[in-house]
Order: C-alpha cells, then sequence, then structure tokens
C-alpha cells in the first residue's frame, strides 16, 4: 500500500493506494490534520508514505506526529528535473510547487500527449506540457474564494459577493462573482491558444473545477486529486529512502 498526502494551502488531501485502486480517500483542513491517525488505526502500514507539502514546516510537522509509527515510511517530494515522464522547464526546477509538480505527473500518467492542467483550488494555476512531457511553463493566480475576499477587503463599498455568474451582470454582486469567474476562464483558454499540438487534453482538478469546467468553451475533463495521483506515481518508479 502507499499512502499519499497533499497538504495544501487549505486542506490536506488523502488517499491510500493498494490492489490497483485507492482503498480509503478524503480531506481534512489543518487544524484537524489529527485525524489522519484514524488510517493508521484502520489500515496496516503502508510500504511508502509520499508527501507534497506547501504549507510550510509546522504543517509537516504536525502530519508527523498524527501519523506516528507510519512517519518512519515517509518520503518529503520535491520538485526535481525529470520524474515520472515529465521533464521541469522550471530555470530552477526545485522552485516549482511541489503540488503542481505531482499534478503534472498525475496528468502525464493519464495522457501522453500535449496537456493543459489547471488546478482550481486556493489558488489557480495553469500549466502546459508539450506532446514529449516537457513543462513549458504556468500560470498562477487568486482561486475564486481569493478573488471575492480581496475585493471585499481592500474596497471601500464592495462586499463579499454572494452573486451568480451571468453574461450580462446587472448587480454587484453578479459582476463581481461573473468577473473572477472569466478572470479564471479567460487565463485557462488564452493558455489553451498557445499549447502545441493537435492531440491536446484539458484536466482540471481541485475543489473548485466544477465551478469552472462548466464555463470553459474549450473541451475539458475533470480529472480530480491529480497530485495524489502524480504521488503515486513516483512512490512506484523510486525505492525508499534508505
Amino acid at each position: 500500500m502507499i499512502l499519499c498526502l497533499d497538504s495544501g494551502n487549505s486542506r490536506i488531501k488523502f488517499g491510500l493506494w493498494g490492489d490497483g485502486r485507492w482503498l480509503d480517500e478524503g480531506a481534512l483542513d489543518h487544524a484537524d490534520c489529527a485525524g489522519l491517525a484514524r488510517l493508521t488505526a484502520d489500515w496496516p502500514m503502508p510500504a511508502r508514505v509520499m508527501l507534497a507539502n506547501v504549507a510550510g514546516t509546522e504543517a509537516e510537522q504536525a502530519i508527523r506526529q498524527s501519523l506516528g509509527t507510519w512517519s518512519t515510511k515517509l518520503t518529503v517530494v520535491t520538485s526535481t528535473a525529470a520524474a515520472g515522464g515529465v521533464r521541469n522547464g522550471y530555470r530552477n526546477p526545485g522552485q516549482l510547487g511541489v503540488d503542481r509538480w505531482c499534478a503534472l505527473i498525475g496528468a502525464r500518467s493519464l495522457h501522453p500527449g500535449a496537456l493543459l492542467v489547471v488546478m482550481a483550488g486556493t489558488a489557480t494555476t495553469v500549466d502546459s506540457l508539450n506532446a514529449s512531457g516537457c513543462f513549458l511553463g504556468g500560470l498562477i493566480l487568486p482561486g475564486q474564494q481569493l478573488m471575492l475576499s480581496a475585493l471585499a477587503r481592500n474596497t471601500a463599498a464592495l462586499p463579499f459577493a454572494q452573486g451568480q455568474r451571468q453574461d450580462w451582470p446587472q448587480s454587484t454582486d453578479d459582476a463581481i462573482v461573473s468577473g473572477a469567474i472569466e478572470a479564471q476562464v479567460g487565463a485557462i483558454e488564452r493558455a489553451w491558444a498557445r499549447l502545441p499540438g493537435t492531440e491536446r487534453v484539458c484536466l482540471i482538478s481541485g475543489g473548485n473545477a466544477g465551478l469552472l469546467i462548466k464555463h470553459l468553451v474549450m473541451p475539458v475533463q475533470q480529472a480530480d486529486n491529480l497530485p495524489l495521483l502524480g504521488l503515486k506515481v513516483l512512490a512506484e518508479e523510486t525505492r525508499p529512502e534508505s
């Protein structure tokens, strides 16, 4: 078995892989990290525990503590120059967010051609892979809630909007919600237009995937938990640290 942990800005997503399938999946707020101990009680110790963490050292320490004896199997993943069929095009490969790196690897395992990989969470990231598996680069922009919060916090008269996306917004709440969605789908569609190749696929993952997917005009497929899938791929192609 392989336990995969994606420690993001808001939550810890987990997936326990064994017998060719996900045996257990879920998500916890960082404040509820101790809930990972349930896995150690319900399942035998896995061969590997793979962690992608962008939430800082305190989050990593809390995860280690919650895992108990399972922490002896822990590998903290970092972005590298190449892995899982993907070549990292960043000038400094280690600076690519490890969640994005794992999502690219997970996406590559699903499709061998050119890929646009969208992670729609606290932030929205839009990353491009060519058909040979080279990471061309990507975009980072605020996710839906961050955009709404920024306008509510940094302007005198705008609310935290509770509106609906409209083609022609005729209320302030609708205008704010529509603008935030249009900013994200516009960035995705522009990146799609630049992506080379005829056999292109756009995969979207993350908590806001369902919000964005229905407003995109190009073909797109929802693929849940791409970083967890990437961690599983990395575990299968590498040996545990000695």
